[in-house]
């Protein structure tokens, strides 16, 4: 099966696999994708830490935003 079909107005289909270089950006893509990915777990795991620092002084984020931090 092929990886691309692609139709024309005219009705004409042609089907053909991807490119070297379709895939070399599909790879590209596929390696942003989780890059951005792991840096929203980082965020969300320091955002965690911090607010269990935050509990272990007896503080809540809501205390932190009433006092302007």
């Amino acid at each position: 099966m092929a990886d691309v079909v692609e139709i024309f107005a005219d009705g004409t289909c042609v089907e053909r696999d991807f490119t070297k270089a379709e895939l070399a950006q599909i790879e590209k893509d596929k390696s942003a994708q989780i890059k951005k990915l792991q840096e929203i777990e980082a965020k969300a795991a320091a955002k965690a830490t911090a607010q269990a620092k935050l509990a272990a002084l007896g503080l809540t984020v809501e205390d932190l935003q009433a006092l302007g931090l």
